[in-house]
């Protein structure tokens, strides 16, 4: 009976620790997309799943195409947040559908992460995205001529850094109809940063690495959002790029969205919540907008 006893407890014991395992590596990501993906709706779009872009288990994408597409067939890149650190396309089905329903056609990407990989290796996974769809868009059925880039956090930075970095590889600017930033840290020192330090050569300034520094004249439309309660990313952030944008004679246009904080911003473009938070209708003005200045 008493080895039986010390038997359950060691059980039990070991159970208590894989909890607690499990809930130390969980964040606010992990729950809110899991919950947002499981009552995403199904229709109006297709899903090709797992699509590689290079040769590393970590470049791979999913591709979300519209039923209904607009007639200049838009394809939305999205590039997901997490610190460099954490994150995974599989968390963004919502995103896909968010879009695919509006007829935009939707490529959420995986990027290799911190702490094994730092920058600019997640910058080059894009370049390498970027030319893949651009070579393979008869085979995937897109166009990639009218391509939108959209982040959220380091995704926002890892869009502007691939359009405007020198250690980037060259893009065609005019190809890139908008660069769309939700709650993007482009501007700001990671030198012993408790969140992302771990993503970035602590060797090398940050003047040498954000984007801010490298801003050029481009005819990409910036559409940068501030979320009112973020209190993870500063909203100098996107007003300091806002203002350099325009020095350089680029469009920029500043959204503040109210109420929202860094995670949920990027949770209201779910059609799940989107009715009741301005985060999707500001992002679909945003895409009319860029479309219609360059017809």
């Amino acid at each position: 009976m008493l080895h039986k006893v010390g038997h359950f407890k060691n059980q039990l014991s070991n159970q208590i620790l894989e909890v607690q395992q499990r809930y130390k590596a969980f964040r606010l990501y992990d729950f809110g997309s899991y919950a947002l993906n499981r009552l995403t709706p199904k229709q109006g779009y297709t899903i090709e799943t797992q699509l590689a872009y290079g040769l590393k288990s970590r470049q791979r994408f999913d591709l979300f195409r519209s039923q209904q597409p607009l007639p200049h067939r838009p394809l939305i890149v999205f590039v997901h947040g997490g610190a460099w650190l954490h994150g995974d396309k599989k968390d963004y089905q919502f995103i896909g559908e968010a879009f695919a329903k509006e007829g935009y056609d939707v490529v959420v990407m995986n990027y290799h992460l911190a702490p094994q990989h730092i920058f600019p290796a997640y910058i080059h996974d894009l370049h390498l995205l970027l030319n893949h769809l651009q070579q393979s868009a008869g085979r995937l059925d897109i166009c990639a001529e009218n391509l939108v880039l959209m982040g959220h956090s380091a995704g926002a930075f890892n869009v502007m850094s691939a359009l405007y970095h020198p250690q980037s590889a060259s893009i065609d600017h005019s190809l890139i109809r908008a660069i769309i930033g939700l709650a993007g840290p482009y501007h700001f020192d990671y030198k012993n940063d408790p969140i992302c330090a771990d993503a970035f050569d602590q060797t090398v300034p940050y003047q040498q690495v954000m984007p801010y520094y490298f801003v050029k004249n481009s005819p990409t439309r910036h559409y940068l959002f501030i979320a009112e309660k973020d209190n993870i990313v500063d909203h100098f952030n996107s007003q300091d790029l806002d203002r350099v944008l325009r020095e350089k004679g680029n469009h920029s246009h500043l959204i503040h969205i109210p109420k929202l904080g860094h995670i949920t911003i990027v949770g209201s473009l779910s059609s799940l919540f989107s009715r009741y938070f301005q985060t999707k209708a500001q992002v679909l003005w945003a895409l009319e907008d860029a479309f219609r200045s360059r017809d």
